[in-house]
Parts: structure tokens; sequence; C-alpha cells
């Protein structure tokens, strides 16, 4: 598994320093960029919105626009701020500006920031001490629950408490969440008035103990920037230019945090893609991003397209996805253009049970894994966290090792815990440990001390809590390792000292074995190989997935899953859950025509192009001002679904204007009419069915329905003699008049 930067966390570099030199001066930072890049990159004045699809290297055009303008002297370190969501991408951010000369740039998290003053400016603007941070807030949802009489199971629970924080991200007080939950056409796990209700409880009680929420730090920082101009001024004395990265999921409080930050002011770079938007639940808005250009006239909007991550074979796949889409998202979508050599086109499996795909997904993995391509490198992607006990299995049966991302923070666990208080026993007293005589180097002098943490060479059978603890502990190990391998010389102090440093950032190490995660926790990841797993109604898009806006959320779910991918993807699906059950489930819809060529193109559609819009000019029609060539294969003008506008190549599907496999809108009665129809010509005529109508051509009426001459003769197949022959009994089928008698004039 790695972030999609494709940075090391310890770069090797024998024999000199551990980091790479940073540029020699400011051009230096502009090279290697390609020309939509650098046109971030050099956009240093004004509002600037940065549309940038996925794998297009939109953190290496950021780091380098605020490292420019750093090495360039337009922009002084200490007064940008680059927000982002999540401490990984935050660190990796102060990393890549590190190693590009431009330290002393703040990047956080928008919550890090907004406590960061809020600590400040506690004292000031409200006096004493600040309430203390809640950890966890479900704890205290349950006290009030009880305050209120509502029973709530565990899940329950977990559901209430993600509305609260929904309800405060989206700025909506208890009394006003029933009609906000109307509104947002949102359904609430209980009834909106009992959960308002709680909501009350549960501020009330916080209100009672003297502590806030991780939304409350949010929601202070504004208002005492609201009410108080002195400290609103002294924020933006100290920072005078912002970067936030993955704008497409702003909060209307955190976007509300970055009007306060700005003030009058407009030096402001977002980045974002509206098709990768997939926390509307959390109240998460991808408006902001599409209606950037209308807040802001002036501004300079840069399009990245060039696909540097994925093959064109999971491209053209990607893109065909999103060719289907609908609403204002789907609108602004972006055809990406692969800029990698050909590789395997994906593989589309069905099983005739779970455990089936499970077990089919481990042996994939494991031949894989003996082709060479590191376990750390694969990953299997699942809708849900429920989905991945059987895959534990099935990878624990095949002897394939693998990691469970997005459940417990990895530093909070109580094995990694143990071991941090073991390793840190053994460096302070190191000298006097009889288990360390006998190994030298930092590798094998971590193993020895969490050996008796329960480390052991070989991973245990199975899987569970026990599979759990030991993958953790050999990730200290690996980690260990890759330190060493970096910093030769390191002690153990070092490697405690860096552990606490990755402890208090959340900086999780790399296991080498196969990741399984949900489609959301692997947003900003990925690997060489991709198995996408259960794709199926009912799980994507999910059964609670009703209108048409939550349906398109699941799309864009599966179409960051897609481009997760570098170069093996696989899809799979099965048919019952357990074995010998009734094969009752379908394959996911948006599946519907991809199985045929990729969809949109393996390359990008006709026309994608990178580019920039400058200010008025491009709103009143200026367009895109193309900024290079942009490598694309060959292209033509074939025939294309009238589904999901995938190429169609067999005569069949020409004749259908659509995929096999796309879903079909025909009359299943028409269609049994015209069949029994047909056979009375054929009989009539003393022919085979297929001269009078084939198959296809019959299924194309049925799907078309014409009511006119002219409707009819442009269905392929009828043709001006055969619309002469049978067209009047046709269309009186079509129209539901009773079939015509057979026999027919010639």
């Amino acid at each position: 598994m790695t972030a999609a930067t494709h940075s090391s966390l310890f770069p090797h570099a024998p024999g000199v320093s551990q980091f790479p030199a940073p540029p020699r001066d400011a051009d230096a930072v502009l090279d290697g960029l390609d020309p939509e890049q650098r046109e971030v990159a050099t956009a240093l004045h004004g509002p600037v919105c940065v549309l940038a699809g996925a794998g297009t290297g939109k953190t290496r055009a950021i780091t380098h626009r605020i490292a420019y303008g750093v090495r360039a002297g337009i922009l002084q370190p200490s007064s940008v701020l680059a927000v982002t969501f999540t401490h990984r991408a935050a660190g990796e951010m102060r990393g890549r500006l590190r190693q590009l000369g431009a330290g002393g740039v703040q990047a956080r998290t928008f919550h890090s920031a907004a406590l960061r003053q809020l600590q400040f400016f506690w004292p000031k603007a409200v006096g004493g001490d600040m309430p203390r941070l809640l950890d966890r807030k479900v704890q205290l949802v349950g006290e009030a629950a009880a305050r209120c009489r509502i029973k709530l199971d565990r899940s329950e629970l977990r559901d209430a408490t993600g509305e609260i924080e929904w309800a405060k991200v989206t700025q909506t007080v208890p009394a006003d969440y029933p009609a906000a939950v109307l509104r947002a056409q949102r359904e609430a796990p209980r009834d909106p008035a009992e959960i308002g209700q709680l909501y009350a409880a549960y501020e009330q009680l916080k209100r009672d103990r003297g502590v806030i929420d991780f939304e409350d730090v949010l929601l202070l920082t504004v208002g005492i920037l609201q009410e108080r101009q002195d400290v609103a001024e002294q924020v933006r004395r100290q920072y005078r230019h912002f970067v936030v990265d993955e704008y497409q999921d702003v909060s209307p409080l955190q976007q509300r945090l970055l009007e306060l930050w700005l003030g009058e002011r407009d030096s402001l770079c977002v980045v974002g893609d509206a098709s990768q938007t997939i926390y509307s639940f959390t109240g998460a808005t991808p408006d902001h991003l599409l209606d950037f250009r209308a807040r802001h006239p002036q501004a300079t909007v840069v399009k990245l397209v060039r696909d540097y991550r994925s093959t064109p074979q999971v491209v053209g796949l990607a893109n065909g996805l999103l060719s289907q889409a609908r609403g204002r998202a789907a609108d602004h979508r972006l055809e990406l253009v692969s800029q990698r050599d050909a590789g395997p086109p994906p593989t589309y499996t069905e099983y005739g049970d779970e455990p089936a795909e499970a077990e089919g997904t481990a042996r994939r993995v494991r031949d894989l894994i003996a082709a060479g391509v590191p376990a750390g490198e694969i990953a299997v992607l699942y809708r849900i966290n429920a989905q991945s006990e059987i895959y534990e299995q099935a990878l624990a049966d095949a002897g394939v090792p693998y990691q469970l991302r997005g459940a417990e923070r990895f530093f909070e666990r109580q094995e990694v815990r143990e071991a941090g208080a073991a390793l840190r026993g053994a460096a302070r007293f190191g000298g006097n440990d009889a288990l360390l005589d006998e190994v030298a180097d930092l590798p094998s002098q971590v193993r020895a001390v969490l050996s008796t943490t329960g480390w052991t060479g070989e991973p245990p059978a199975g899987s569970g809590a026990v599979r759990d603890r030991w993958e953790s502990l050999a990730a200290l190990v690996k980690l260990a390792e890759d330190f060493a391998a970096a910093r030769p010389g390191a002690t153990l102090a070092d490697l405690v000292a860096e552990l606490d440093e990755r402890a208090a950032a959340q900086h999780a190490p790399t296991v080498q074995g196969v990741t399984l995660a949900s489609l959301h926790a692997a947003k900003g990841l990925e690997w060489d190989a991709v198995f996408l797993v259960g794709l199926t109604e009912g799980m994507l898009p999910i059964t609670y997935a009703r209108t048409e806006a939550q349906i398109e959320e699941e799309r864009r779910l599966l179409y960051v899953g897609v481009t997760r991918a570098r170069c093996h993807l696989s899809l799979s699906w099965a048919l019952s859950r357990s074995p010998g059950g009734r094969p009752s489930r379908r394959v996911s819809r948006f599946l519907g025509g991809l199985r045929k060529g990729g969809g949109a193109g393996a390359a990008g559609a006709a026309g994608a192009v990178g580019g920039v819009e400058r200010g008025e000019a491009a709103a009143r029609g200026g367009g895109v001002e193309p900024l290079g060539p942009v490598r694309r294969r060959g292209s033509r003008t074939p025939a294309r679904c009238r589904v999901c506008g995938a190429t169609l190549t067999a005569a069949g599907e020409m004749k259908l204007m659509r995929c096999e496999d796309c879903p079909s809108d025909m009359d299943e009665a028409l269609y049994g009419r015209l069949w029994d129809w047909r056979l009375d010509q054929a009989r009539s005529l003393g022919q085979p069915a297929y001269c009078v109508f084939t198959d296809k051509t019959l299924m194309a009426i049925a799907e078309a329905v014409p009511a006119t001459d002219g409707e009819l003769a442009r269905i392929a197949g009828v043709g001006a003699r055969k619309l002469g022959r049978f067209g009047t009994d046709v269309l009186a089928i079509c129209a539901g008049e009773d079939r015509p008698g057979a026999g027919a004039q010639e």
C-alpha cells in the first residue's frame, strides 16, 4: 500500500544525506512539471481553482506552487496555510515542501489549524482555561440517550452520533434538525424528532461537564473570528495565502471558517475533483468547488487530466463509469488521459456464492504475489467493513499476509502501545538488558524486544484478534528495518523518537501485506493491483441509497475504487450469500456496459484536454486554453452505446445501440407478442424465423416501441423491403392492438 504520491517515508540515498538536495533556485522547482502543473505552480496571484482528476499529480502541482512562490520571494513561508483533510496528507505535504526548500509552511487539517488558533486565542477572547476536548463522543451520546430514555444498541448509537456530527458541520441546531433532514432528503436512523431531542441532551451534557467535541473546535473558532474583529485581524496578518486540498469534501462549516480566515482577500488556491465526492453523509458538498468561479469571476481555473497512475485500460474503465453519471458533479467530470503504457484489461468474475468469491480472490492474490507483485501493493476493497471477515479468513487460509485498514488507529491499538512501552524501556535501560546482549543491529534489537510482547517470526494461523496483533507488531519490525536502512547507525532511542513523532501525527507505517479496506478508507491511496469485490445490487449501490443523488454518490465511490489501481484491476460479485443458496443477486448496475471495451476509451474521450481558463473572459465563452499535447492513442468515431457511451463492435450490439450487458428497457410483453407473430410469419412463408427478423432486431423493436414508419425504419435490420412487407403488422403490435393474423402480403 502506498499513498497516492509514490513518496517514500525513508528515501534511500547511500553515502549521502537521507534527503535529496532541494532545487537550486525557483526556476528549478518547475523542472519536471507538465504544462498544466506548471500553470498551477506559476499562478500565484488571485484566486486559483485546480480541477484535478485521480492520478494527475495534484499534490505535486500544489506543493511546487507553494515552493515556487517561496523560492521566488513572492510568498513568505510563515504566511502560507495549506489545509487538507487527513494528518497523513498534511504530513506528506510538509515533507515535500521541506524537500523543495520551502520549510516553515504550515500544512494542517482544518481541525488542527482551528484547534491551535482556539487554544491561543481562548484566554484573550473568552477568558480562563479552554474546555477539555472530548476524545470520543459515543459514550456521552449514550448517556444523553439514557437521559432521554431512548434505547440504542451499539450500531444505533454509532448512527446517532454520526447524525449529530452531520448536524453540527452543516450548522444545524437541535431544534432545526428535523426540518434540515427533510430538506436534505436525508434518511435519519430514527425518528428525526427523537434525534433532535438526543442532540439537545448531548449538548447540555457537554455544557454541564465543561467539555467540547471536534465539531465544537470549528464552531467556536468561527464564533470567535466572527465576534472579535481584533482576533480575526491578527489571524489574517499571520496568514495571507491559503491552499485547500480535497476541496470537494469541504463542509459548510469548514467553508465558513475558510471565509473568515480570508476576509476580503482572494489569495486562495483550491484543489478538488467533484467526481470524488464520497463523504456527503458527513456534510461534505462539492458545491463550493463547482461554484468557485461564480464566487470568484476573476479566478484562474486549471484542469489536470493527464493520469500518471493508471494504465489506459484502467483509465478507460474509469471514464466509462463516469460517462453514465448524472447530476451536477457529472456535468463537470474530467476525462482522464492515461500517460502509461498499456496493461492487462480489467477482469470481471461472477461467483456462485460469497465464500467462493473470497477464496477465488485469495487465489488470484496469491498468484499475483508469486508473479512478483509485492503483497503490500495489492488491495481488496469492499463497500462496508462487515465484508472484511470472510476475506481475512480466505487470505489467512491461503497463507497470504494482510492488514486491515480503516478500523482502529494504528498507534491507539493496545498491542502497539505495549510494544512502544517495551521499546522505550529497552532504549533507556538497554545496557543492562541481557535480552540485547547477543544482538547488535537495530532491527534485531527490535525483534528481540517485541518477542517479549508476543511477536514471532511466523504469523499465527487464521484470522481474528490474534492475527491482528501479530500484524501490528510485524509492522513495527518492518518500520525498524526501513528506518535502519535510511539512517545507518540509528539507535533504539532514535527509533523510539520516530515512533513518538508518528504517534503524534497518527502516521502509521506501511504493512507489507495485502490491504483490506472499505472504499471510503481507500481514498487517497493506490496499489499496483486492486480487487473490487461484492459488486451487487444492494451492496453497490448500497440498499439504502434511494435518491438519484445518493445513487450517484455510490457510483463515485466505485470510481474512487477503480482509480486506486495502477495496473491490475479485478471486479467480482457473488450470486448468493452461502453455498447452495438461491442465486437471486444481480450484478451492480454500475457495471452495465463496462465489460465490452472500457467505456469512454482507454486514453480518454475525444477532445479531453488539460488547460486553463482565465477570469471572466473564459466564463463568457473563451473556453479552455490548451497547454500542450496530451498523449493519447489513436482515435476514431465508432458507434457508441446509448446507455453508457461505450464503443460498440459486435453487430448485435450495434443493432441494439447498446452493450449486451447494459440495462435493457425492453417491453417484455411486447417482445413476446412480436416473437409469436414472427413464428406465425415464418411458418406461413416456409422460412426460418430469422429471415423475418433476427432476435436482436425484435429486441431493438421492443426497446424502441416505434409508432411510425419512420421510427421503425431507423431500427437496424428493418430496411425498406421489410418495412413495406411487415411494417403495418409490427406497428399494430407495438400500438397494443390484437396480433394480426398470419400471412404477409408479398
